[in-house]
């Protein structure tokens, strides 16, 4: 019985990080790839825009500073996981407070993370 419910929260676990927002401002390259829509080219130009110009406000801005995400693209994008802005900060920070390690990489820091942080202003 034991490893029945084991086996359960084990699943219940995977399914629901499987589905955890990826928040645009803080993701690495190898986040936004795993969102359905975003190639390496288009995670590279993000990643350019936002390193040039800053964080995202908001869907709008995202769509338009970054080629070739107009607006209905970047309501695919949300549906598929993205958030983007202060909607997105506050999902992104529920996801971050579930799996937030010591330890975790800082918003500009490039190395290569599955954990998204959030960082309110």
């Amino acid at each position: 019985m034991f490893r029945k419910i084991l086996v359960t929260a084990a699943m219940l676990a995977a399914f629901g990080h499987a589905y955890a927002a990826v928040d645009v401002n803080t993701a690495n390259e190898d986040a936004l790839r795993g969102i359905k829509g975003i190639g390496a080219a288009k995670a590279k130009a993000i990643l350019d825009e936002r390193a040039a110009h800053g964080p995202f406000k908001d869907p709008a801005d995202l769509g338009a500073r970054v080629k070739g995400l107009g607006g209905h693209t970047v309501e695919r994008l949300q549906a598929e996981g993205l958030a983007v802005g202060p909607a997105g900060a506050a999902t992104g920070a529920q996801t971050a407070a579930a799996g937030q390690t010591k330890g975790a990489p800082a918003a500009g820091n490039t190395q290569k993370s599955s954990a998204t942080v959030a960082v309110k202003k």
